[in-house]
This record gives structure tokens, sequence and C-alpha cells, in this order.
């Protein structure tokens, strides 16, 4: 598709070369905001690829490269997310990954694309930006473009949100980010509510070893699929998506920053899972992990002050009884013992009461916002 006016072309991706331009683009665009993160080029391989990512399998999607000149100056993807759509009796598309220079005909270019592609697919609304589920970067920043950036998720530019006010997109949702000071001292109250809890029959599991972990990775994500579904663009994790996730994080994970709960009846009704910063190593490394890069990466996660929230979930039966407050307890400790000073929350959706006032409980703050637009297609 082109645009004459602007001398703009919006090409598909259909080869190797194109794709490696497409992954390769945001890391030129970007090159010099301070607060962007690279991807870890590895992963990003992996995931564009249909035959390693199973979330192909029941979407049909579309990724596109905007030409100026024959130089790429931007991308987008579509998705058409079936599985999600059925399982919530809708019928969108979705944008993500879309980067730019401050470039209004190119942007429009790029949107328009997708659009059209959708409205051919016989869709009724156009959401973004949402990858296949939510735990893909989601959302244009909208607050805290000065704040650093944390892994699964974006730091698009202020301008990005202006490009897109020139279409008719409305907010579907906000996504906040919170950020917590760990106390040097445990306050007592929560030292109570942790012992009150385990007294009424529950059993707080925490690990030494990436070993003792893999018996409760599929509990886990059954767990989470259970208590997710209210969330907007989650999609049920398959055995083989479980596997696949796991494959490519427990590498990472560091085991003293996982907690699970474990109700009488030996049934796992709570986790939490964090990791210690990965973001100023994977710049140094710049998102590559060979030749010494995954060196730089687990320096960095060793020397980090920070613990990233990853997942959590408490059964919805078993909320209201104090389980959030145990492994909450658990992870300040286990921060603290490690001298860690900040937990961030990672993305939790506004509407999300019950997680924002477990992050409020221990004085977070708010210190980002990201906004999920949509647009009724005609």
């Amino acid at each position: 598709m082109k645009n004459l006016d602007d001398n703009i072309e919006i090409r598909p991706v259909t080869t190797k070369k194109e794709l490696a331009a497409f992954i390769y683009l945001p890391e030129k665009i970007h090159k010099n905001h301070k607060n962007w993160l690279y991807p870890i080029y590895t992963d990003e391989f992996l995931f564009f690829n249909p035959k390693k990512n199973k979330a192909f399998n029941y979407s049909d999607t579309v990724l596109a490269l905007a030409y100026k000149n024959n130089v790429p100056v931007g991308r987008i993807m579509g998705i058409i997310n079936h599985r999600y759509n059925e399982l919530h009796n809708e019928n969108h598309g979705r944008f993500c990954f879309l980067e730019c220079y401050n470039d209004q005909p190119v942007f429009d270019a790029l949107l328009l694309y997708v659009e059209n592609w959708v409205k051919e697919k016989g869709m009724n609304k156009l959401v973004g930006p949402l990858g296949f589920s939510d735990d893909n970067p989601q959302g244009f920043l909208v607050d805290g473009f000065d704040e650093p950036t944390v892994m699964i998720t974006n730091h698009s530019y202020r301008y990005m949100v202006d490009l897109l006010h020139k279409h008719p997109f409305y907010k579907r949702l906000d996504l906040v980010q919170y950020r917590v000071r760990i106390p040097e001292q445990i306050p007592e109250v929560y030292n109570k509510i942790a012992e009150r809890t385990l007294l009424r029959g529950y059993k707080l599991i925490e690990f030494t070893s990436r070993k003792q972990i893999k018996p409760y990775i599929h509990r886990v994500f059954e767990l989470m699929n259970a208590c997710y579904t209210h969330i907007f663009g989650y999609v049920p994790f398959t055995t083989e998506e479980m596997d696949d996730f796991a494959a490519r994080y427990l590498p990472i994970l560091n085991p003293k920053f996982i907690k699970v709960v474990l109700n009488s009846n030996n049934e796992l009704v709570a986790y939490a899972i964090g990791m210690p910063n990965a973001s100023v190593g994977i710049n140094k490394a710049k998102g590559k992990l060979f030749p010494i890069g995954f060196i730089k990466i687990l320096w960095g996660m060793r020397k980090a002050k920070q613990l990233d929230m990853l997942l959590g979930a408490v059964r919805h039966d078993q909320r209201g009884l104090g389980l959030d407050s145990l492994m909450a307890h658990a992870l300040l400790t286990s921060a603290n013992k490690a001298g860690m000073t900040l937990i961030d929350s990672h993305h939790v959706m506004e509407t999300n009461t019950p997680m924002r006032s477990v992050y409020e409980k221990i004085n977070g703050e708010i210190y980002k916002r990201y906004r999920i637009f949509e647009k009724d297609l005609a």
C-alpha cells in the first residue's frame, strides 16, 4: 500500500530480512531515548516466529513496515485473537508493537493498514496497543516518561498518544505501575497477619533451587488461568504454552523470590513471582545474549536493588483471608535480606481493586500509567 502524497509505502513482512528489519527498527527510533529498554533479541525472534510462538495457532496476524525512500521508518502488528474473542463474545482486532518517528503521516498509514486488515476480517472494533495476551507489552505510556523501564513493558514516546489523538480512539483501560520502598524493618502488623494466616492451616512454600520449583509450574499456571479470566486481554495458557513460558523464564528466576501458598488440602491457592531488575544489564548488553551479553545481564541482576513483580494471584474463594499479606511479608523479607530497596508492581489494571489494595497497604505509589485505546469500526 502506497501513500503517494507522502512517499510512504506500507509493506507486509514476508521474508527473514524484513522480519529482522521489523525487530531492530525500534533500536534506531529510540537511539537517543535514555529510558528505553532494549528487548532481548533472541526472545524477539522466537516471539515473532509462528513455528515457535503457539499464540499464532489461534490468531490471525499481520506484520507491516512503513518505508520512506525504501528506508524503514515505522512498524506495526495486527492481531485477531480468536480464542479471546470466543471466550469473551467480542469481535475485535488488535494493533500492537507500533513504532515510528514523530511523523503523523507514517503513523496514520500504519494504523490505517491494520484497520483495513481488521475490517476485511469482519471485526467491529480495533483495540490497542495490545498483543496476543496481557503478558506482552501493552498500552501507550501516558504518565511516567522520566522513569526507567522494566521488562515486558514499553516506554513509548510522549508523541505516540498525540499522534493517536488525531484518530477517533477512546480510552478502553488504564494500567498503573506501583513503586514500593522496602522498609528496613518489616512493620509488626505484617508479622502478625502472617502468623495468624499460618495458624489457619495454610503453608507458605519458599524455594532455594529451581529444581524445587518445577513440580509447581503447571499448578501455578492452572491457578493463573482460573484467576485471570477477568483481566482484559488475557488468554488462558495451554499446556504447551505453560511449558514454553516456563522454559523462557525459569532459567533467569531467583527461587528465593517465588512464593507459593498451599491450603490444608495441599491445594495451591496463591502464588507470587518476582525477579531482580534486569534492565541495567539488558541495556549494557544492548539486548544481545551472546557472546557475553548474558553475563552482563546476570551480573546486573545480582547487583539489582529493585525487585520486579511478574505474576501473582489468590484463588477467588481464598481472598480476604490474609494470603496476599502473607506473600507480601515473605517477599519484603526476602528482598530486604538481599539488600533491595524497591519493588516494582508491573502492570496493574486500574479496575483491579484487590491487587491495587495490596500495593497501597505497603505504601506503594503509582509512578507510571499506560493506556489501551479502542475505536469502533463502521
